[in-house]
């Protein structure tokens, strides 16, 4: 069975029936979300190695999850019948046991059901994959809206946070690959909704006389940053996160450039030093060019070198710097050295400060960038040194046997 050519009929034939079979009153479960499913499972499958038979039953299940939810006329998140799955399959001859394989995927999230399979895990996944996404709450907000209407009744704000708060609580991703990059923010997703749902509460108690809300405490106000809108908060955290995770990324690879600039240098020296040295005496002419070989084997790994060199740090601050704003809280060569009370000091009073705390990621993130300027720079001159200076060394070899 040819997995790649099986896979595009099914997508085909899937895509086909999404458009002109679906039932309008899925707002969740729909193409959408068929296309949502496909993307993490790929993500997925693409990070685990998958063959091409996992692959295909990974991306087939994601494909007919919504379409076997629109054959049983339900909007319920559990499915026990999966009779449109295996007729839909068994006309395009796909074998027997990798159907059963792909129902086990799709009753994964099913009452009584407990993914084993890596396949089953990863897909179980990739349902609830959203749950760690900047994109919850809009998600979760049409799943809402497909229940009210399947239902003909309107489910309560307060009683649809309950269901999500208690809902995400006991949620845990099966694989490794969930946890280490969904777990955060799905853990910030679930406070964002307690915050509402307690916000919620505390407005029940209104003022009977004035026909307005009792305030929490007396004198309280919220601070400035916080009538911005929500969007802009989170547009702000986004842009900062990113941020981060670019520099990491692109520090990691500066590293990984220097490392091989290193490696392929020393290997050169240790050919040059054992093989070439030695026969100097015999072959008199090899002496100018071994040397050029050498020393630019010599000067790339300096540079590459100085690129990953760490800096000098200080490992102090001083409680006068906090007061002032004037420290970088988020470096660790600014605290390592001092005492915890300090360093506590510092960092509550930076989380009760917001123009010093959104400071620190500005300065931590100009930081990084200039650290990223000097490294991209010593590598450029050591790979221009690798380049030219292999290029004059090999002229030079060549011209020695002509001379």
């Amino acid at each position: 069975m040819y997995y790649p050519e099986s896979l595009k009929k099914v997508s085909d034939l899937a895509t086909q029936l999404h458009l002109t079979k679906t039932d309008d009153r899925l707002f969740f479960h729909n193409l959408s979300h068929a296309v949502r499913l496909l993307e993490s499972a790929h993500q997925m499958s693409t990070h685990y190695r998958l063959d091409e038979k996992d692959h295909f039953i990974l991306c087939s299940a994601a494909w007919l999850y919504d379409l076997e939810m629109i054959a049983s006329g339900t909007p319920e998140r559990e499915i026990s019948n999966t009779a449109f799955t295996e007729d839909f399959l068994s006309k395009l001859s796909v074998e027997e046991a990798t159907i059963r394989e792909i129902v086990e995927c799709i009753l994964c999230n099913s009452p009584g059901h407990q993914p084993t399979s890596l396949n089953e895990k990863i897909f179980c996944d990739a349902l609830q994959y959203y749950f760690g996404s900047e994109n919850f709450l809009h998600y979760h907000n049409l799943l809402r809206r497909e229940k009210e209407v399947y239902s003909g009744k309107k489910i309560s704000g307060n009683e649809w946070r309950a269901l999500t708060i208690s809902l995400i609580s006991h949620h845990t991703y099966y694989t490794d690959y969930c946890q280490s990059r969904l777990n955060n923010r799905k853990a910030e997703n679930l406070k964002g909704i307690i915050r509402v749902q307690e916000k919620k509460e505390q407005q029940k108690h209104i003022d009977p006389v004035r026909g307005k809300i009792k305030p929490i405490q007396a004198g309280f106000s919220y601070p400035a940053w916080k009538h911005k809108s929500r969007h802009h908060l989170s547009g702000v955290e986004t842009v900062f996160r990113n941020s981060s995770a670019n520099h990491l990324n692109l520090s990691v690879m500066a590293d990984n450039k220097a490392f091989i600039m290193i490696s392929v240098n020393s290997i050169l020296i240790s050919i040059g030093v054992g093989l070439i040295i030695g026969k100097l005496v015999l072959i008199p002419k090899l002496f100018i060019p071994t040397v050029v070989l050498l020393s630019v084997n010599v000067a790339t790994i300096i540079y590459s070198v100085l690129a990953t060199r760490p800096g000098i740090m200080h490992g102090k601050f001083t409680r006068e710097g906090v007061d002032n704003k004037t420290v970088d809280l988020l470096f660790f060569g600014n605290f390592f050295k001092m005492p915890l009370a300090d360093f506590e000091y510092g960092m509550r009073k930076m989380m009760d400060d917001d123009d010093f705390l959104y400071g620190n990621l500005i300065r931590d993130i100009y930081a990084q960038g200039k650290t990223l300027g000097r490294k991209f720079r010593l590598l450029r001159i050591s790979y221009n040194l690798f380049m030219y200076g292999m290029a004059i060394t090999v002229g030079a070899f060549v011209l020695s046997f002509f001379l």
